[in-house]
């Protein structure tokens, strides 16, 4: 059994996962309002929170509580991959006199609930040292440089990664050895760039697994894979020079630990939402374009396997096992979300979830939470669990005068849960659909008794399994091959008019020499000039002959219309002199 743990001004509790979706009685709820930080485990088996009072620990599993620590201002709290050691950070403040603070970051050993070691660590952004999985190594970025100790004895630096400017690094997940992706940022004309190394070869540039340099970042997000074998980089600028995104201007590169690299290359223009690792970490799926942004899953060459074509969206989700892939839309779109079944590129169900401000998998890798948290929204505060079919299986809003601030499932390692096969037909459920009813246009009083009229702003394009196919070819058409293809049918309509024309009988003779001259083809007398001056007068001998149809169907002609009309001898003389090489 599993929980979902709830954070919000009704206390802190747990509710059981599905089917029961009971409050748990594993956990005793902790009613004060002032509970900020919380973390389970990596296996889900440990949880602390801090109260506004003591920083608490319990194992789950066996509803005990293991320590209770005096640290009543911790805003942030993290378990070790194995359980080992515990996290937590408190704003850092100065003394009153300008001399330093005390040192605001502890981390604690869990078997004897004695602190290991304090650290000064100012910002709260990657406040949290790194664990490889298995604890041998763990590093912090102290002024540009990144710290190795070695398990968890942080008295000792056991190495160090000194760069010009280190501003982030990642640790590969998996087992060892332990890979290192770190940042450098560009300064004065140089361009960033990122660096593989392996742990704990770091002697110069040579000994790098791979490097990436580029321009135009000034944050980087880097994604390992499951595997350990490539690195993605999103490069973000915070402003766009050419102002054609107000969200800056984005990149993506990928850098293998092979050393090879490469930009992917997006076909829309526009911000790059999300990009996310397929668990099986040979695709990744990217969202993105101006809306309607586009998703694309592509292989390790940086390749397309399958465009999803655009749509509301702006983000991807892949579930624990990799065989399903959710793209939403939330944030400043709808709740629009389309569960994809990855293996055969096939819809599975399009529910909506809106004013959501968060989205997880459960690690079952069947159902799913959205959430509406302040201080996000703060109104409309609750949770769904949904299963993927598009069911609604357990929904709770906070009363009107509460809030909810998180919700989060407990997580479970690898392999707990096994894959089960995918379901397109929806899983029973108790309550209503919750299929949102479509907001009405406004329609002015003088249009109310007419028939409604789609005024689309764009065509969204659709995936490339259901665009319509031509000749029964499976391969979506290139622009080219669609060009043709419209031409062909231009001119096949164009044959089917004359022939009809022509079958009308003699309603309106043409001068023999007209006729003739429609159906030769183009001639070419060898002189590039002269074929010029013969196409322009077939073409206006072409303009005269429709004006004439015209004015024969009862069309007022304009002065200059007819003058053109009189000039039809002398063109046909012009033309047959040039044709004749006079």
């Amino acid at each position: 059994l599993f929980s979902l743990a709830v954070r919000g001004s009704e206390g802190l509790y747990m509710v059981n996962g599905p089917p029961s979706f009971t409050e748990s009685v594993a956990f005793q709820r902790d009613s004060g309002k002032n509970c900020k930080a919380v973390a389970f485990s990596k296996d889900g088996s440990l949880f602390a929170w801090c109260n506004g009072e003591k920083v608490n620990v319990v194992n789950v599993t066996r509803a005990e509580l293991l320590h209770s620590f005096d640290l009543p201002k911790t805003v942030c709290l993290e378990f070790s991959p194995k359980n080992n050691v515990l996290a937590t950070w408190q704003a850092y403040a100065t003394a009153k006199d300008g001399t330093a603070g005390v040192p605001n970051l502890q981390l604690h050993d869990l078997r004897t609930g004695k602190c290991l070691k304090s650290f000064i660590q100012k910002k709260m952004q990657n406040w949290c040292p790194c664990w490889a999985d298995d604890e041998s190594i763990c590093a912090r970025n102290v002024n540009n440089e990144v710290h190795f100790f070695e398990n968890n004895n942080f008295n000792t630096i056991a190495n160090k990664l000194h760069l010009q400017k280190v501003s982030d690094f990642v640790l590969s997940p998996g087992a060892q050895p332990t890979k290192v992706a770190v940042y450098v940022p560009g300064s004065k004309g140089a361009p960033s760039f990122v660096r593989l190394y392996q742990y704990p070869n770091f002697g110069g540039p040579q000994s790098a697994l791979a490097n990436k340099s580029f321009f135009k970042a000034d944050k980087v997000t880097m994604l390992w894979n499951k595997k350990a074998t490539a690195v993605l980089v999103v490069a973000s600028t915070e402003v766009d020079k050419s102002g054609a995104s107000y969200y800056g201007e984005q990149t993506l590169h990928y850098v293998a630990a092979s050393g090879e690299s490469a930009v992917v290359q997006l076909p829309k223009n526009g911000p790059i939402y999300d990009v996310a690792w397929s668990p099986n970490s040979v695709e990744f799926c990217a969202v993105y374009g101006f809306m309607p942004a586009k998703a694309t899953v592509f292989n390790l060459k940086c390749d397309p396997v399958f465009d999803f074509g655009t749509g509301p969206r702006n983000a991807a989700y892949y579930s624990p096992h990799g065989h399903i892939l959710v793209l939403a839309g939330f944030g400043n779109l709808r709740g629009q979300m389309e569960v994809w079944d990855v293996k055969n590129y096939k819809l599975i169900s399009k529910p909506v979830a809106s004013d959501s401000t968060y989205f997880a998998w459960c690690p079952d890798g069947e159902h799913i939470v959205t959430a509406t948290c302040a201080p996000r929204l703060r109104v409309s505060n609750g949770y769904k669990i949904w299963h993927y079919t598009g069911s609604v299986l357990h929904s709770y809003e906070v009363p009107s005068d509460e809030e909810m601030w998180q919700v989060f499932w407990q997580p479970f390692l690898d392999g707990v849960f096994p894959e089960r096969a995918v379901k397109y037909q929806a899983v029973p459920s108790e309550l209503p659909s919750a299929e949102p009813r479509p907001a009405q246009a406004y329609r002015p009083p003088a249009l109310r008794n007419k028939p409604v009229t789609s005024s689309k702003l764009h065509e969204d394009e659709p995936p490339q399994n259901m665009k319509p196919q031509l000749g029964g070819s499976d391969k979506p058409l290139s622009k080219t091959a669609l060009k043709n293809q419209r031409k062909h049918e231009a001119k096949k309509a164009a044959k089917q008019e004359a022939k009809a024309d022509a079958n009308q009988g003699p309603a309106q003779v043409k001068t023999p020499q007209n006729a003739v001259q429609n159906a030769v083809p183009a001639t070419t007398t060898g002189d590039p000039e002269v074929d010029k001056k013969i196409k322009n007068l077939k073409k206006k001998l072409k303009a005269i002959e429709q004006l004439k149809e015209q004015a024969a169907a009862g069309k007022q002609l304009e002065k200059n219309q007819v003058e053109k009309i009189q000039k039809e001898a002398a063109l046909l003389k012009e033309l047959e002199d040039l044709e004749l090489g006079v």
